[in-house]
């Protein structure tokens, strides 16, 4: 058997060159890929990702001299304050600043020696008049603070939806229209994300939502990404890492060709009518070029070639067209999902009509004014059940012996959530006969009286 086509199991759970991983340290997060030789700042902090290669996913790494990961050896448990005496309340303790004997130069120089984040810390204890009579909780929360300041150390991560979306929550939540990764678990099961399902997508969430569910299909199925503007956004989806048969089932769709689709006027064989032109136009705009003082037989060649990349990059965007027009036609997608900045009314009622009867939809805002027209829109137009409109809501707790309450800065919304089922409308009768039909009041006997 050839070595090289052999691939372990277990390779998976290891970090390998060129696998995009996340970086954490106490709530930070970060995503990155691996590079050799690639420097990578990360909280204030610059170190080489070489050494992590081979090391499983989760491990922990110290930061040498020279920005070199080692990993981080198992310590026993227990704080070197364990065997210190603690006080039984701080009610004495006055914080002026002059507690501590260290200065930050002689920090500075402790780290020119060489030690540790450990031993600082061992040293800042030591050298503190007021750690002694503090609480037992109260040291507890100045090492960990402490730690924090002064352990060089940090996490590698594979990454998952749920990782990342905490890193975007956390560094640029406008990013992703403030989308909290309990709300996406929710989109995710009210969709009914599955493999081998066929699942259209709107959103402008820097392709988070959208490797979410990649990732949540494993590489089985069809997704259709509906996307505004001249092209689509994918960052998010890079963060993933997913392999190369993960992308065979993306496809993408212009929002704007959706109403041409809809009424069968869209010319998918057609080509770029403008493509002379713009070549005409590249060697105009040569002409411009002449103050480079480049050699005119250079200057056309590099014009034509130009002309000839671009040429072939529209008739892959052609061909990327075509497909996904073709499984938008069959009008029986399994599952939508919205999740955008824009009012997303007018994009729900047009992608609900590629929906199979019996298919879930889920539509995600920042506001509820919006899914409330949304809701009002369908009822009055029919065609879908189930209808629920919700929000979401999230506390962390911190959970320590004798210390467990509930953390005190948390996110104050997670968003508004849509959802329903579509079934099929009876194309027979009339629009206004679509409603619920009500059986006919009673006529009230009169009774006869004379007159």
């Amino acid at each position: 058997m050839n070595a090289e086509c052999f691939v372990s199991p277990h390779d998976e759970y290891r970090i390998q060159q060129g696998d995009y991983v996340v970086l954490k340290r106490g709530d930070i997060f970060k995503a990155v890929q691996i590079v050799p030789k690639k420097k990578i700042i990360f909280e204030k902090q610059w170190f080489f990702l070489d050494n992590a290669v081979g090391n499983l996913y989760s491990t922990t790494f110290e930061i040498s001299s020279g920005g070199i990961l080692q990993p981080q050896k198992l310590k026993e448990t227990g704080t070197p304050s364990d065997l210190k005496e603690a006080g039984t309340d701080n009610r004495n303790i006055v914080d002026d600043g002059k507690s501590q004997k260290l200065t930050r130069d002689d920090i500075e120089t402790l780290k020119e020696q060489g030690l540790k984040g450990q031993e600082i810390i061992q040293q800042l204890i030591e050298n503190s008049s007021t750690f002694r009579d503090k609480t037992e909780y109260a040291q507890d929360k100045y090492i960990k603070k402490k730690k924090k300041k002064y352990e060089n150390t940090v996490t590698v991560l594979k990454p998952s939806c749920r990782i990342l979306a905490m890193m975007y929550h956390g560094r640029e939540p406008g990013k992703i229209c403030h989308l909290r990764y309990d709300t996406l678990a929710q989109m995710l099961t009210l969709a009914n994300i599955h493999a081998r399902s066929k699942v259209l997508v709107f959103e402008t969430c820097a392709g988070l939502v959208l490797g979410s569910i990649m990732e949540r299909m494993g590489g089985y199925g069809s997704v259709i990404q509906m996307y505004p503007g001249g092209g689509p956004v994918r960052a998010g989806v890079e963060s993933f890492g997913f392999p190369a048969h993960f992308h065979d089932t993306l496809h993408e769709f212009p929002i704007c060709h959706v109403n041409a689709l809809l009424a069968g006027d869209l010319d998918t064989t057609a080509k770029d009518p403008t493509a002379d032109e713009k070549l005409c136009f590249l060697f105009e705009v040569s002409g411009t070029k002449k103050r480079h003082k480049w050699r005119p037989d250079l200057l056309v060649f590099f014009c034509f070639y130009q002309a000839q990349e671009r040429k072939v990059k529209l008739e892959e965007k052609r061909k990327k067209l075509a497909a996904a027009a073709a499984l938008l036609e069959g009008r029986n997608a399994d599952g939508l999902v919205i999740a955008s900045r824009f009012h997303p009314c007018p994009v729900l009622m047009t992608l609900l009509r590629f929906l199979a009867p019996s298919r879930p939809f889920v539509v995600y805002s920042q506001y509820k004014e919006t899914l409330i027209e949304c809701y009002t829109k369908l009822k009055e137009q029919g065609g879908t059940v189930n209808l629920r409109l919700s929000d979401t809501w999230l506390r962390h707790y911190q959970v320590l012996p004798n210390r467990t309450h509930p953390v005190l800065l948390m996110s104050g919304g997670g968003g508004y959530l849509l959802s329903g089922m579509t079934v099929a409308v009876d194309q027979s009768k009339p629009a206004a006969s679509q409603r619920s039909e009500e059986p006919a009041p009673k006529r009230q006997k009169l009774k006869d009286t004379e007159g």
